[in-house]
């Protein structure tokens, strides 16, 4: 009896010892869009489901990410006040706009990932040549908000536009990507402002003509939200560390990583994209893990002109540096 009744203290402290020493794991909940421009965020969401997770081999075993996609900004925000995402790519407009509308609490910049992409285009044989022909016009954009859709209504107000929410001078439409190719190509819309891969699809497939190229602008970002950061700053930083291998290899192997967002992007639209339309979208984009200080004062000034930023616009809690 006392052999059998060592053996079973020695197997339960085993068991003891083995669930003590396990870690708890961890669920990272990531987001991004369905965008060239988030190619970051598509092609490790394309590496975790192949089983060659790209933050998980640099987070450890013990972390779990889950991938979520999101047409736009606004809705990854909403997101992230929830409490049902912790990390997305995501576009400057809603970051910015989420991040004030929460007095600085709740969003967090941790890292640039992408530049410029987006662009203004409209029909090539249409009325519009100059930037006053856009009067009593439809430009359709992303969503409400989102960071197209700010730069469209800025830009239209500095033309000398009266531009609301409803109407106005010009009437701007939120109208989701991919629904985009078929109001334009009906008529529905005069221009669209939009993001890559959805300009060159619209160069491509209904001739679309660039009337303006959105060129300075930072188009995505890599923001978590406050609650994620401070819990787990050690994971952040491993998380910005890691992103800037992928950009730097994303840079370095554009014909490979290009394959592998096109496959993604496939499984997330059902969307055939054209290996040479990836590569002529691919030319539009800086991918970078750059935050430049002018960049942000911009945009936080095209939020105020388009009214989607009103009361205080302070941002030095934005960005931080895990």
């Amino acid at each position: 009896m006392k052999t059998k009744t060592l053996i079973a203290v020695i197997g339960t402290l085993a068991l003891f010892l083995q669930a003590a020493g396990a870690e708890e794991k961890t669920v990272i909940r990531f987001g991004h869009f369905p965008n060239i421009t988030h190619a970051q965020g598509v092609i490790t969401h394309a590496l975790t489901r192949q089983g060659k997770g790209w933050f998980e081999k640099r987070l450890g075993p013990n972390v779990e990410i889950q991938w979520f996609t999101y047409n736009a900004g606004p809705s990854a925000m909403e997101a992230i006040f929830a409490g049902s995402l912790d990390l997305t790519y995501v576009g400057q407009g809603p970051a910015l706009n989420a991040h004030f509308k929460s007095n600085g609490e709740e969003i967090r910049i941790l890292a640039g990932a992408a530049n410029a992409g987006a662009a203004l285009v409209v029909k090539p044989d249409g009325p519009i040549k100059t930037a006053a022909d856009f009067r009593g016009k439809k430009i359709a954009t992303p969503q409400l908000g989102n960071t197209q859709d700010i730069s469209c209504r800025a830009w239209l107000k500095a033309q000398g536009f009266k531009v609301t929410q409803m109407g106005g001078d010009v009437m701007v439409i939120p109208t989701a990507n991919p629904d985009q190719l078929g109001l334009f190509q009906s008529g529905g819309v005069d221009a669209v402002w939009t993001v890559e891969p959805w300009v060159t699809r619209l160069e491509r497939e209904a001739k679309a003509k660039v009337f303006l190229e959105d060129k300075d602008i930072i188009t995505t970002w890599l923001a978590c939200s406050v609650k994620f950061f401070n819990a787990h700053r050690d994971l952040a930083k491993k998380i910005v560390a890691a992103n800037k291998e992928l950009t730097d290899w994303i840079q370095a192997h554009p014909d490979e990583a290009q394959k592998l967002l096109i496959t993604e992007l496939k499984e997330e639209t059902k969307a055939d994209f054209a290996p040479e339309a990836v590569a002529q979208a691919w030319k539009r984009i800086k991918f970078t893990t750059d935050v430049s200080p002018e960049l942000v004062a911009k945009a936080v000034q095209d939020g105020k002109d388009a009214g989607f930023l009103k009361g205080s616009t302070d941002t030095s809690k934005l960005i931080e540096n895990p």
